[in-house]
This record gives C-alpha cells, sequence and structure tokens, in this order.
C-alpha cells in the first residue's frame, strides 16, 4: 500500500469506489462524493483529485429510498477480476441494507476489494456490511443510532461506540447515520490534501470541520417503558410521570414494597439500567422535551425536571448527549411565532 504521506504530494487522480445496492439513503452516496470531490475547488490546476466509480449488483439505475435513481457505472462482478489498487472503499448505508447483507456479489466484491483498498469507509448502515464481512472484527465503529443495538447483536465482536459521529480505527472508518457520511469526508480529505485544504472544503459546504457533540443528541427519548415484573413496572410509570420527584433507590424500593437490594437487583434486570442511571436518563430525557417545546429559563427547567440546578443539569446533558441544555436547546427548539408588531399612530 501507498503511505499516506505519499499520497498528499502525488498529482494524480485517487481512485473511489462506492459501493450501492437498491433502497440504499441517496444521501449517504452523493453527500460524501460531493464534498470530497470538491476538493478540486481548493487545489492547484491537474488532475481531478479523485476518481469516483459506483459499483451495484447491475450497471445502470439503482433507485434510492427517495425514489430517485443513481447511475452505478459497472456491476460487481464486473469490478471483482481487477488488482489495482483502491484508495477508498466507501459502502454507502440505508433501508435495503438487510437485503443487501443477502446479495452474494456485493458482499463478495466487499470482501476481496477490501484487500486492496488503502482504507475502506461506512456511511451510516454501511457498518452492517463490513461487520458482515469480517472487516470490523476486533475494531471499533459506529453506526446510525437506531441501528447500534442491531449491530452489537449481531456482531459482539464490534466494539460499538453508540455516541461517535465517525470513528477511525487503523485504516477502517466508520460513520453514523446520513449527514454523519459527510461530517466523516472533510477528515478523509484532510488526511489526503492537509487540514488548511479541508478546512476550505467544509467552509465552502457551509459545514462543520468537526460537529459539535455526538449523536446521541439526534437520537429519540429512548428509555424502556414497560416490565413484565408489575411492580417494577409501576415504577417506570412514576419515574416517567414524575421526573422532578425525589427518586432515591431507597424512595423507590420502598414505594415497590421491597427491600432496597431486591429492588436495584429487579429493576437492572427489567430495564438494564441501575434505578439512578434509569432515573438520570428520564430526568434528561424530560428536559430535553421542555427544552425543545417552551421557553423556560434553564434553572427552572432543571429544578421541574429533579436535578436540583442548572449546573447539575449541565454536567447530565454533557454526559449523555455531549452537550449542554443550552446548547442543545439552540439546536433543537421549535422555530418561534414572530413577536407581534403593533402598528404605530396614525
Amino acid at each position: 500500500m501507498t503511505d499516506d504521506s505519499t499520497y498528499r504530494t502525488e498529482k494524480r487522480a485517487r481512485s473511489v469506489v462506492m459501493v450501492t445496492y437498491p433502497n440504499a439513503h441517496i444521501l449517504d452516496v452523493v453527500g460524501p462524493l460531493e464534498v470530497m470531490t470538491g476538493t478540486k475547488f481548493f487545489l492547484p490546476e491537474g488532475p481531478d483529485p479523485y476518481d469516483v466509480t459506483v459499483l451495484a449488483t447491475r450497471a445502470g439505475p439503482v433507485r434510492t429510498t427517495s425514489g430517485l435513481t443513481i447511475s452505478a457505472d459497472r456491476a460487481f462482478a464486473d469490478a471483482m477480476p481487477e488488482s489495482g489498487e483502491i484508495d477508498s472503499l466507501i459502502v454507502s448505508g440505508g433501508h435495503g441494507t438487510m437485503a443487501a447483507l443477502e446479495d452474494d456479489a456485493l458482499m463478495d466484491y466487499v470482501r476481496a476489494a477490501a484487500g486492496r483498498a488503502r482504507r475502506i469507509v461506512s456511511i451510516c448502515t454501511g457498518a452492517m456490511i463490513l461487520a458482515e464481512a469480517g472487516l470490523l472484527d476486533g475494531r471499533r465503529a459506529c453506526t446510525h443510532w437506531w441501528w447500534c443495538p442491531v449491530l452489537e447483536k449481531r456482531h459482539p465482536q464490534v466494539r460499538v461506540d453508540r455516541d461517535a459521529i465517525f470513528v477511525r480505527d487503523g485504516n477502517v472508518w466508520t460513520s453514523a447515520g446520513v449527514t454523519a457520511g459527510m461530517d466523516l469526508a472533510p477528515a478523509l480529505v484532510e488526511m489526503d490534501w492537509g487540514h488548511d485544504i479541508a478546512l476550505q472544503v467544509a467552509r465552502y459546504n457551509v459545514m462543520y470541520m468537526m460537529r459539535p457533540g455526538g449523536q446521541s443528541q439526534f437520537s429519540a427519548h429512548l428509555l424502556a417503558r414497560k416490565a413484565q415484573d408489575p411492580a417494577i413496572n409501576e415504577t417506570l410509570d412514576h419515574i416517567l410521570a414524575n421526573p422532578g420527584d425525589g427518586l432515591t433507590v431507597t424512595v423507590l424500593a420502598a414505594r415497590a414494597g421491597l427491600s432496597e437490594r431486591t429492588f436495584a437487583r429487579r429493576f437492572r434486570d427489567e430495564t438494564g439500567k441501575t434505578p439512578a442511571a434509569y432515573v438520570e436518563t428520564a430526568r434528561v430525557q424530560a428536559a430535553r422535551v421542555v427544552l425543545e417545546t417552551t421557553a423556560t429559563g434553564v434553572e427552572q427547567i432543571a429544578l421541574q425536571t429533579g436535578f436540583q440546578s442548572a449546573e447539575r443539569m449541565r454536567r447530565a446533558f454533557h454526559r449523555h448527549l455531549g452537550i449542554s441544555a443550552t446548547e442543545y436547546r439552540e439546536r433543537f427548539r421549535g422555530a418561534q411565532p414572530p413577536p407581534q408588531i403593533r402598528d404605530g399612530p396614525g
């Protein structure tokens, strides 16, 4: 393989192979490619920085989840006999991923091409394909937040980072959901062309060089809400309905009519969390809703949701979402109606 530092100085196009399939997410395909190929606007005259080939089971139109089609340049079978080096092998994600795992031509090509690729990249659920091909064994990786539990269950040998926007482990790069593929692309450009060029590319595309916070801030408010154990089930209802109450193990165990030790064990068996961890997550969830939908002050929200102070809530938000409550509100509060303007005199 060619050394990374050599690639920065070579005046030739780098080969990029994009693997796609029916019902891939179109942004998983075109998003990273637009960012990478846009590098040409910031380099001296010469060959384009990237030579892109789109592959699918058959050459021609491939329908994506949006209904729009992508034109595959070649079929996997036609590209399989090639032996030349691939600079970037990129595997797209989308709703068609599970069907793609059953596509022998796609899986055989990914396994074979990975051996001659300088770097291997997955976008969104493309990580499922890399994992199925054995390319993520023993590696740290990420995927769309909704798919993280699926990846963990199907491939326990993969160290899934649920909060990362993208992860590099050796020559394998994985990204979180959809637009995270565009977040990853400037890092690839930086690796190839240096920080200054990558920064210009990011600015041109009106995006962060590194998005603040992790993907947890975008995930749905996910908490176990039902339990088979009636005592624990009633406790969950109480916590979710009353996040501002004093919800210590002592209080909750007494409410459930159990000893603290028995309560804590049965609670963890049902939810996978300790009572304290569940309560904090429930409070963060409740605070998120208030931050998104009202103009209530942060200090007041902290009191309403059981954090007791804005500082405690800030620390909890950082633990769960990687950003503060104030930053969360700035990003996710719904659009507010414009202020009413009174008519002037006359």
